[in-house]
């Protein structure tokens, strides 16, 4: 399979054109008509994530989070991201970015994350397109049975890669919930939907004191605030599948290396 072969299938779950305006999807460095035996799938494209791809001898990573998200005018070896661009031609990795085209997808990144904490039957998209009501940002869905907020935070605690940061919750531990928004990555624009689509909880990452804490103050839904990198790396093995069941001849792997920002907790 060349590389273009594998773009290919992974734009026709992720289409380039769902991406917000501001993203920077796509193919970051590599030649399109490269082969590619082996896929690394990571959220990061970070050091620790390219030293992998060499050892494990990849020939591409597909990660989430885009390298140069605001445009660059150097390269250079003797920069963090220029000596990342250097390692990965160096070894003939290639690198794919897809970002919030894989947040709006369907399924994408906030089903990974909804069935990874518990919530069964079909999701919706909590702000879907107007044009797809299937497709959009977050997802809201039911337990399997109603139970406490406190019950509910273990789980989503035991279905999350560990962190340092742990979860956080915002609610009375003993209050009652079913029905769950979740959004992977930072979910706080989104704390107006959560409250109009009546759920009873929203989960996601990145929430910021002042609006979390207006959020409570107006009875909104409970909130439960994971590590960024936690709450989108459910996201790895759903991407990984499209290949593996694709026909793309392709070995897959996802990184279990975590690259979340906050390294220790106290």
């Amino acid at each position: 399979m060349t590389l273009a072969d594998v773009i290919k299938k992974l734009e026709g779950a992720y289409p380039p054109g769902r991406a917000e305006s501001w993203d920077a999807v796509g193919l970051v460095c590599g030649d399109p008509a490269q082969p590619v035996r082996r896929v690394l799938f990571a959220v990061d494209p970070v050091s620790v994530v390219v030293e992998e791809a060499v050892e494990w001898g990849a020939d591409l990573i597909v990660v989430h989070h885009p390298l140069y998200l605001r445009g660059t005018t150097t390269v250079a070896a003797d920069t963090p991201k220029g000596r990342l661009v250097h390692t990965l031609i160096k070894h003939d990795i290639a690198l794919y970015t897809a970002h919030t085209n894989a947040d709006v997808a369907n399924p994408g990144v906030s089903d990974a994350l909804a069935r990874a904490v518990g919530l069964v039957g079909d999701l919706v998209p909590l702000q879907p397109f107007p044009d797809d009501p299937w497709r959009g940002l977050g997802r809201v869905g039911e337990l399997p049975e109603e139970t406490s907020l406190e019950q509910f935070a273990l789980r989503a605690a035991a279905g999350l890669p560990k962190t340092a940061w742990g979860i956080r919750v915002a609610g009375d531990p003993a209050r009652r919930v079913f029905r769950v928004a979740v959004s992977g990555g930072a979910g706080d624009s989104l704390l107006g939907t959560a409250r109009a689509a009546g759920v009873d909880v929203f989960l996601t990452a990145d929430l910021r004191h002042h609006p979390a804490s207006e959020f409570a103050e107006e009875g909104g839904p409970a909130l439960i605030d994971a590590a960024h990198w936690a709450t989108e790396w459910p996201w790895l093995a759903g991407a990984a599948s499209i290949l593996d069941a694709s026909g793309v001849t392709v070995e897959t792997r996802v990184s279990a290396t975590v690259t979340d920002a906050w390294t220790r907790g106290y």
